[in-house]
């Protein structure tokens, strides 16, 4: 069983928790338990109604209508409010809730009928993206088993993967030769493999490495492979490395490619050598690998 606090029901619900606290007290909703200790908690249950009342609330229902529902009501209206205005929270939800119960079979679906009732940027940007930034939280704080956090990103990796794969074939250009990795130690693989997708689908060459990868093997490829640009992701930075010093390792060791870095770390870069570009946001992402005019990226 999966224990949260008031803290993971802020951050899960997108509602302070100072409101819950309020709505618990003048409408008796979503009561926590209590341990021997006297500390409140809420279990797997709770967070699942919690999560319903909370999607609803954001529908523009009002917090005292919902309150009048039992439990199965609040199921059902949930499950039947579901419109194209909120969409991308109801499935947000119906992924937490899945994630909550280890449902493996029902994750799968949920994951399915997002990639095929949307793109696949779409499902990315406002479903998926949003999901693991949420559950990053839980994972932090160990309210979520590490065994969930492997099954939930493993089926939406395969998912991502799958869409790669269906992308039309290309011609890639000739004059560029990309390298996707991210550094030793980051394991951090979910947004590579969305770059990934979006600069094939741009129709460029990739050479897909993945994550954990050592410079020295990039550089063995080097040798036998032309290589124009070199792609790299750092979020966690367990590299016990400062970003910018390997941002200038990377375009030491690459004088003659194009460096691009993202992810978390990026924001920390304060300068930077003249062959590397910093992409700090998303949507730098998105604008990076969609200049179609240009020749090359």
């Amino acid at each position: 069983m999966n224990y949260f606090t008031i803290k993971d029901v802020e951050n899960l619900s997108g509602i302070k928790a100072h409101t819950w606290r309020i709505w618990e007290q003048r409408h008796q909703i979503c009561l926590p338990q209590r341990k021997v200790s006297n500390h409140r908690f809420y279990d797997s249950e709770n967070m699942k109604q919690i999560l319903r009342i909370s999607y609803l609330y954001h529908t523009g229902i009002k917090i005292s209508n919902i309150a009048k529902l039992n439990e199965e009501q609040v199921l059902a209206m949930a499950s039947k409010n579901c419109n194209e205005t909120h969409e991308d929270n109801y499935y947000i939800k119906e992924l937490l809730e899945a994630s909550f119960d280890f449902d493996v079979e029902k994750f799968e679906n949920i994951c399915a009928k997002i990639f095929s009732a949307m793109p696949t940027e779409k499902a990315v940007l406002n479903i998926i993206y949003p999901f693991l930034e949420r559950v990053g939280v839980l994972w932090l704080t160990d309210h979520m088993l590490l065994a969930q956090e492997h099954f939930t990103s493993n089926i939406i990796r395969n998912r991502i993967i799958a869409a790669i794969d269906n992308l039309p074939k290309k011609t890639a250009a000739d004059s560029d030769s990309i390298i996707l990795f991210t550094p030793e130690k980051e394991q951090h693989e979910m947004p590579l493999l969305f770059i990934h997708y979006l600069l094939k689908k741009a129709g460029k060459k990739v050479h897909y490495f993945g994550s954990n990868i050592k410079l020295s093997v990039i550089k063995e490829f080097e040798k036998t492979y032309k290589i124009t640009h070199l792609y790299f992701l750092l979020i966690t930075n367990f590299t016990n490395q400062n970003a910018e010093q390997y941002l200038q390792d990377v375009a030491k060791k690459f004088p003659a490619q194009k460096i691009i870095m993202s992810g978390t770390q990026a924001a920390y870069i304060i300068s930077k050598p003249t062959n590397c570009i910093v992409l700090t946001s998303i949507q730098a992402i998105l604008d990076y690998t969609e200049r179609e005019n240009s020749g090359s990226i």
